[in-house]
């Protein structure tokens, strides 16, 4: 799938796939998709988790193919509808779907935080809500439904017990930028764990930029904000943004930004070095993400 907006720099905006389950509308961010097939027969993995429908091999690549209805109690997927094949934390993973509505290019800041308008099942997997044409569209997490469908997919917190005896790293001042407040709280855990515990943490580029701001105007941003730590996709501000206005601002330019996320990929790693990222890691390199931050800061 081709997208002009892979090309473009620091825009915060993002394109959402609009598609369908039993009638409702979700969304999915473009840089995520590889294609989209018509349903293709799959093979039953046996005792495998509930909403894994199965695998198959399309150009020689093993897919597993994900019920989405099933990971939303929507009922259960049937031999029609269409795959969407995505890409992210070094995984190809198919998420069968009903239709493929179309492609809304949207801002982060249009991007209105899960509420009471979702269900309890979509809230604990809802990164967001867009309203286009005043229907409401739920952006997925589908780095959490595949974690919780596989949990060894997720952050590999025992990476960080690896890298053996660790002192004590409390005069170096980390900012860590990431929406999911569980991830955020992983992440700030296994930073404390490398003995970093100098640490402000929030969930969007908007407030990481804020407090950046607010340092340079009290000129205290060597105090608190020695290197940052971000995810792109964010409500608000995206991490591409936040990593643009660093880079291009004479007095934080040579602060070290580690883009850590599941979105890198060969065109996001060409984007992210066109914007002066320092490092990028996908979400599962939580030990290769201690030692990056070792190299920069120490």
């Amino acid at each position: 799938m081709d997208t002009n907006i892979l090309l473009e720099n620091g825009t915060n905006e993002l394109e959402v796939l609009e598609f369908t389950l039993a009638g409702n509308s979700y969304g999915i961010n473009v840089a995520k998709i590889k294609e989209i097939i018509n349903y293709t027969e799959v093979t039953p993995v046996p005792n495998s988790h509930p909403s894994i429908e199965g695998i198959f091999m399309p150009r020689d690549t093993m897919i597993t193919a994900i019920d989405l209805k099933n990971c939303l109690q929507k009922g259960t997927a049937t031999s029609e509808g269409l795959f969407i094949i995505t890409n992210f934390n070094q995984l190809d993973i198919a998420f069968h779907v009903d239709q493929v509505v179309g492609i809304h290019r949207v801002n982060w800041a249009e991007i209105i935080k899960p509420g009471s308008t979702v269900s309890n099942t979509e809230e604990g997997v809802a990164t967001g809500i867009i309203k286009i044409d005043g229907k409401l569209i739920i952006i997925l997490d589908f780095e959490k439904i595949v974690t919780d469908i596989s949990p060894e997919t997720g952050l590999k917190l025992s990476d960080v017990d690896r890298l053996g005896e660790r002192r004590e790293r409390n005069a170096v001042p980390l900012l860590v930028v990431e929406d999911s407040p569980l991830l955020n709280k992983l992440i700030v855990d296994c930073l404390h764990k490398a003995g970093y515990t100098n640490l402000i943490h929030v969930e969007n580029g908007a407030a990481a930029w804020e407090i950046i701001q607010e340092c340079m105007e009290q000129n205290s941003l060597g105090e608190h904000v020695q290197c940052v730590i971000t995810d792109i996709e964010m409500p608000m501000m995206d991490g591409h943004r936040l990593t643009n206005l660093i880079k291009s601002n004479e007095v934080t330019k040579d602060i070290p930004v580690v883009i850590f996320s599941s979105l890198i990929n060969n065109e996001m790693r060409i984007k992210g070095e066109a914007l002066g990222a320092n490092a990028q890691l996908t979400k599962p390199e939580i030990g290769n993400l201690i030692q990056v931050v070792d190299d920069l800061v120490l």
